[in-house]
């Protein structure tokens, strides 16, 4: 184990116990970094923002842990709405407390951060497509991405108002929003079939053909912060 990794799980175990109370900013880090036994300094050079990359570093460390435990799994004949619904359920499943999340989101709302918290959505995106198995290399490739963030995003903020049992009320929603995807594919394709508008779907297609997935798409590793 690397001085970087240990340190961040270090200060990761500590912060979980005041990320509930205090949230991920200075207060927490500063209290994590004694519970730790570590020297403030040191930790900063790993989390030169404190609380916020502590923060990023947990959302990551979910996705790693996602990654690793689907990267062999065999879907069979599952639909593709069906794939995508459980690599949603079982990342929101990794989460150790919901107050962790909800903190969170609340820090990367705020305007210095929202980017940011985009950012890390768009991640959990991608690795979800990944896992998947999509192979798209097109446009394709950066509209899957850009609505399932939009889905995600939504889900996730149901989900940390839910106190249903089991979040069953969650797992309807998703179900709902990943409906409502999946029609709006189906009227895709629908409109590409229409010969009146033919002339104009062809010519968006013959320009978007010319967008290209980025040559190498890589999984996030926790502590990249940047």
């Amino acid at each position: 184990m690397t001085e970087q990794k240990e340190t961040l799980e270090k200060l990761l175990s500590a912060a979980k116990l005041h990320v509930p109370f205090d949230g991920w900013g200075d207060v927490t880090f500063n209290a994590s970094c004694e519970d730790a036994g570590l020297d403030p300094q040191i930790a900063r050079l790993y989390c030169p923002r404190g609380g916020l990359d502590l923060a990023i570093y947990y959302h990551r460390l979910c996705d790693q842990e996602l990654f690793e435990e689907n990267r062999s799994r065999q879907w069979d004949d599952a639909r593709l709405r069906d794939k995508v619904g459980s690599l949603i359920k079982n990342r929101l499943e990794l989460v150790d407390e919901k107050e962790l999340v909800r903190r969170a989101t609340t820090l990367f709302a705020l305007p210095p951060n929202n980017i940011t918290g985009l950012k890390l959505i768009w991640e959990t995106a991608d690795i979800i497509w990944k896992l998947a198995d999509d192979t798209s290399n097109d446009i394709n490739w950066y509209t899957k991405r850009t609505t399932l963030s939009a889905v995600y995003g939504a889900v996730v903020l149901f989900w940390l108002g839910d106190n249903s049992s089991e979040s069953e009320k969650t797992w309807e929603f998703l179900d709902r929003r990943l409906a409502d995807v999946m029609r709006f594919e189906k009227l895709k394709s629908t409109l590409k079939a229409n010969p009146t508008l033919k002339p104009f779907s062809d010519f968006i297609i013959k320009t978007a053909s010319n967008i290209k997935a980025p040559v190498e798409s890589k999984t996030p590793k926790p502590g990249n912060f940047h």
